[in-house]
C-alpha cells in the first residue's frame, strides 16, 4: 500500500485544520433579518444551481443552500418567521416558495430582471423584421400574419400543416435524415420523427371547454359585446357572476382577437410594412434586433446623435417599434415615479396591441402584479445578492472545484470577530 509522503500528511493536516477554523468563525446572522434578498447561483453552468441569501439591510450573506429547490427555500423561510420582505427576481421557485414558506412578507420583484424582460420581449417582436420566424415553410403572407397576432399564427400553422406534413415527407424520400430535416425546415427532430410514422396529417385533439376558459361563455360574451360592452375589466365581471374560474389576463386575450378582426381590413397595409426590415439611413445597414430593443428602452435625453437618428428611422419604418417605445417610456417613467397606480393601464394598453412578445410580457406582470407593485414603491432590490454571487463565484474559482456547501458557506458568511 503507497503511502503519502511526510510534506503531504502535513499539509493535509494544515488544510483540515484551516477548514475548522473557517467553520468555527463563520458567523451565523445574531441578528434576526427582516429584509432579504434571494438568487441563484450555479455549481455548473446550466446543470446544478445552488440558493445565496442575503440580508439587504446589514449587506452580508446570511446562509447558502447547495440545492435550488423548492422544499429547502420553504423550509428555511419557515425558520425565519422574523422576514418581512424578500427580494427576488423573476424566477416563479422563489415566488412559490416565499408564498409556502413566508405568506407573511411582502415579496419584491427585481426591477434589473424586469426591464430585461421588456427588453427581451422587444428584440423577440424585432426579430420579425426580415428574419425567419422559425417555420419557414410558411408563407410570407402567413409570417406576416404570425407577427402581427399569436392568433392568427395558430391559425396560419393549422392551415399550412398538409404543405407541411408533404414537404417534410418528400424530403424523408429523398433520403435525409430527421436531424438534416429539422435544419432545413425549423421544426424540432422529434415532431418530425412523429409525423413520419402517418400517411396523413394527424388530427389535432381539443379538449372540451370548461369554466375557466372565457370561451366557454363566448355566447354570452359576443352578445354583450354586440351591446356595447367592450371593456375587459366589465365583461370579467359579469362572467365572473355566471360561474367563470379563469383570470382576466385570459379574457383580455380573447377581446384582443375580437379587436383585432375589426381592424384587419385596415390594418392589413400596415402589417406587411412591419415585417420591412429597417435601415440606417446614413449606413444603409439593417438595425439589428439587439440594438433595436437597446435603443427602444433607452430615454431621448441620453441618446448620442447616432442613436437618435436609427431611433427616428427605426419609428419611421415600424409602426410596432413606436408602440413598443411609447409603452417602453411609459414604463420606465412608472418606474423612476415610484408610484405604481398607472400600471394597470399600462398592462391594459400593453395587452391590447396584440404584439405577441409585448402581450406575454404584460400578462406575466400581470400574474406576478404585487411583486412588481412593490418593486416600484419599495426602494428594495436584488443588486446586493447579484454581487455577493460574483463573490462567491471568485472565492469557488479560486479553490480550483474543492468548494464544497460547507466550505462556500464558511467563506461567504462574516467572521466572527474574537479578542
Amino acid at each position: 500500500m503507497l503511502e503519502l509522503p511526510q510534506s503531504c500528511r502535513i499539509c493535509l493536516k494544515l488544510n483540515a485544520k484551516r477548514f475548522r477554523q473557517l467553520k468555527n468563525r463563520a458567523q451565523d446572522s445574531g441578528e434576526s433579518p427582516t429584509v432579504i434578498g434571494i438568487d441563484d447561483w450555479s455549481w455548473r453552468k446550466s446543470q446544478t444551481y445552488g440558493t445565496i441569501i442575503v440580508d439587504l439591510e446589514r449587506r452580508v450573506v446570511i446562509d447558502i443552500l447547495e440545492d435550488r429547490d423548492v422544499v429547502s427555500c420553504t423550509n428555511w423561510l419557515k425558520r425565519h418567521p422574523e422576514v418581512e420582505v424578500i427580494s427576488r427576481d423573476r424566477c416563479g421557485l422563489y415566488a412559490q416558495a416565499a408564498r409556502q414558506g413566508a405568506p407573511q412578507a411582502k415579496q419584491v420583484a427585481d426591477r434589473f430582471h424586469i426591464v430585461q424582460n421588456l427588453r427581451q420581449a422587444i428584440e423577440e417582436q424585432m426579430n420579425l423584421h426580415g428574419r425567419a420566424t422559425g417555420r419557414a415553410l410558411l408563407s410570407d403572407a402567413d409570417n406576416i400574419t404570425a407577427a402581427g397576432s399569436l392568433l392568427k399564427s395558430r391559425l396560419a400553422h393549422r392551415t399550412s400543416r398538409e404543405e407541411i406534413f408533404a414537404t417534410i415527407h418528400a424530403l424523408r424520400n429523398q433520403g435525409l435524415s430527421c436531424s438534416e430535416i429539422g435544419r432545413r425546415t425549423g421544426f424540432p427532430r422529434r415532431s418530425i420523427a412523429k409525423w413520419l410514422q402517418f400517411e396523413t396529417p394527424p388530427d389535432r385533439r381539443r379538449a372540451a371547454l370548461k369554466p375557466t376558459s372565457p370561451w366557454y361563455f363566448e355566447e354570452f360574451l359576443s352578445q354583450s359585446w354586440k351591446e356595447g360592452i367592450r371593456t375587459g375589466s366589465a365583461l370579467f365581471r359579469l362572467i365572473r357572476e355566471r360561474g367563470y374560474e379563469g383570470s382576466q389576463s385570459h379574457l383580455q386575450r380573447l377581446l384582443a382577437g375580437w379587436r383585432k378582426a375589426e381592424q384587419q381590413g385596415s390594418d392589413s397595409k400596415v402589417e406587411h410594412e412591419i415585417l420591412k426590415p429597417v435601415r440606417d439611413p446614413e449606413t444603409g445597414h439593417a438595425i439589428s434586433p439587439v440594438i433595436a430593443a437597446a435603443l427602444c428602452i433607452k430615454p431621448r435625453g441620453k441618446l448620442t446623435p447616432d442613436q437618435a437618428r436609427k431611433v427616428d428611422a427605426l419609428k419611421a419604418g415600424s409602426p410596432a417599434f413606436a408602440t413598443m417605445r411609447s409603452l417602453a417610456m411609459r414604463f420606465n417613467g412608472i418606474l423612476r415615479s415610484r408610484q405604481a397606480d398607472p400600471l394597470p393601464a399600462w398592462i391594459d394598453n400593453a395587452i391590447e396591441t396584440d404584439l405577441a412578445p409585448i402581450v406575454r410580457f404584460a400578462r406575466t406582470l400581470n400574474r406576478d402584479f404585487d411583486a412588481v407593485k412593490n418593486a416600484i414603491e419599495m426602494p428594495w432590490s436584488n443588486g446586493q445578492a447579484e454581487g455577493q454571487i460574483n463573490r462567491l463565484k471568485t472565492l469557488k474559482r479560486a479553490m480550483y472545484g474543492r468548494a464544497g456547501p460547507e466550505l462556500l458557506r464558511a467563506r461567504m458568511l462574516p467572521f466572527r470577530h474574537t479578542d
